[in-house]
C-alpha cells in the first residue's frame, strides 16, 4: 500500500527505521493517516503569520540548494487546496533555484516558527510563471520595499508538522515590540505623573 509519508520514507529509509526501531512507530502513523497531502486551514493560519522560509531545489545532477525566502507576513500565499505562490523578487541575479527548476520541478518548503516552537516540512514541485501581471500582484505588498520578478507556484504533495524538539525560541523585532510596547507606555505615562507632581510640590512651595 501507497502512504503519503512514502514522498520520505524510501525503501532505504525504511530500512534504516527498521534497524534502529523506529519502523512500527511510523507504520501505525502511515495506517492511521499519516501526513498531509492538502492544504487545511490549521496550515493557511500558520502560513498568514509566516514571513520567512527555506526553499529547496535540485538540478539534474541531484545537487541540492537551499535559499532563504523572506517577505511581508503572509507572502507565502495559498492559491488552493493543493497550491501555494509566492513572488520572486530581484536579488543578486545567480538564478539557482529557477535555474534548477527549469530542468527539475522537484522542490521542498521548509518553514521554522522559532517563536512558537513550530516547523513545517512541505514536499511537492513548483514551477516558473512569467510575465503573469494579475497573479504577480495578487503575491505582492505594495508597502513591501522588493520588486517581484515572477512567480513561482508550488503544488504540495505532502506535508508534516515536525516535532518541537531543540528549536530554540527566538523572537523578531515586532514580537518583541508588541510585548514591550505596553511597559514602554506604562513607564512613560508615569513619568509623565512625576514630573506633574514635581511642578505641582514647586507651585505649592512658593504659595508658602
Amino acid at each position: 500500500m501507497k502512504y503519503t509519508s512514502d514522498i520520505a520514507f524510501t525503501p532505504a529509509v525504511k530500512k534504516l527505521q527498521e534497524k534502529f526501531g523506529s519502523r512500527k512507530g511510523y507504520e501505525r502513523m502511515e495506517i492511521s493517516g499519516g501526513w498531509q497531502q492538502e492544504i487545511n486551514t490549521n496550515l493557511v493560519h500558520i502560513l498568514q503569520n509566516m514571513d520567512s522560509f527555506y526553499f529547496a531545489t535540485s538540478n539534474n545532477n541531484n545537487q541540492p540548494y537551499i535559499q532563504h525566502r523572506g517577505g511581508p507576513k503572509g507572502f507565502l500565499k495559498v492559491i488552493d487546496n493543493k497550491c501555494l505562490a509566492f513572488a520572486d523578487f530581484s536579488g543578486n541575479k545567480q538564478y539557482i533555484s529557477i535555474g534548477n527548476l527549469s530542468e527539475n520541478n522537484k522542490a521542498y518548503i521548509f518553514l521554522m516558527d522559532y517563536a512558537n516552537q513550530t516547523r513545517i516540512k512541505i514536499w511537492g514541485t513548483a514551477k516558473i510563471v512569467e510575465n503573469d501581471t494579475k497573479l504577480i500582484r495578487f503575491l505582492s505588498d505594495e508597502n513591501y520595499n522588493a520588486k517581484p520578478e515572477r512567480a513561482i507556484i508550488f503544488t504540495v504533495e505532502a506535508w508534516d508538522v515536525n516535532c518541537r524538539q531543540h528549536i530554540q525560541r527566538r523572537f523578531t523585532i515586532d514580537q518583541i515590540e508588541e510585548v514591550t510596547k505596553p511597559l514602554y507606555d506604562r513607564i512613560k505615562a508615569l513619568k509623565e505623573e512625576i514630573d506633574r507632581l514635581k511642578i505641582l510640590n514647586s507651585e505649592v512651595g512658593i504659595q508658602k
